[in-house]
């Protein structure tokens, strides 16, 4: 499993932020904790969404899943959400980021049919020790720009030698369709530094609406398939 992070880094930071942190040892351990619990979480999610595909193919010959991504927000990036979300001195204050920013670690799952998204979702959420703490579907009511994806904040316990720790980690389940047009949408906004025209937005928008009836055409050509046999 490779886990996207650099948050064990926090000599990533610029030296004027460095500068800011009072007790720089604390500093070092916080973030090394953090990257020990939440790549925990990850690899928990991991083994559990595994075992699901695993039955899945038993049961079915049908995987649900496609293919995981991992990561771990950067050290950078985390102290710049905690300053958008008004955590005051954050860089000292890293137990409220841990409260308040639920998006450290996080994993998306790329789901082969749109319904295997909820199919898979929903069996993990009814598993005894995962705790549900929001939950977003932009795959039925997607956002204006045509963005789809079912969004889903869990807490998962992580035993450690000496402690429980209940570690929350964001989850993207998107069909292949829906993974498609959002990578590509978010590199096409990264070539224009993040502004796109109004007509641009709209055929984003529309290829959005061609590729969810794609998904919808695949899944009832599946239903049909399997039907026959």
């Amino acid at each position: 499993m490779n886990i996207t992070n650099e948050i064990l880094n926090p000599e990533r930071l610029s030296k004027n932020k460095l500068e800011l942190v009072r007790d720089k040892e604390a500093f070092f351990q916080e973030i090394a904790d953090i990257r020990l619990e939440y790549e925990a979480a990850i690899k928990e999610i991991s083994t559990k969404l595994e075992i699901l595909d695993d039955d899945f193919k038993q049961q079915d010959d049908h995987g649900p899943i496609h293919h995981i991504q991992y990561r771990l927000k950067s050290v950078n990036s985390l102290f710049e959400k905690a300053e958008r979300y008004g955590i005051e001195d954050p860089l000292n204050n890293i137990s409220e980021i841990r409260k308040q920013i639920y998006d450290i670690a996080g994993v998306r799952v790329v789901c082969n049919y749109r319904n295997d998204i909820y199919r898979l979702s929903s069996l993990l959420l009814k598993q005894e020790d995962i705790k549900l703490i929001r939950i977003k579907d932009y795959s039925s009511n997607p956002k204006e720009s045509g963005y789809r994806s079912l969004h889903v904040v869990i807490e998962v316990p992580i035993f450690l030698v000496s402690k429980k720790v209940s570690i929350p980690v964001e989850m993207q389940f998107r069909s292949i369709a829906m993974d498609t047009w959002a990578s590509l949408e978010h590199e096409l906004k990264y070539k224009n530094e993040g502004a796109l025209s109004d007509d641009l937005q709209n055929k984003l928008k529309i290829c959005s609406e061609i590729l969810a009836d794609v998904d919808n055409m695949m899944e009832n050509i599946r239903h049909e398939v399997f039907s026959e046999e």
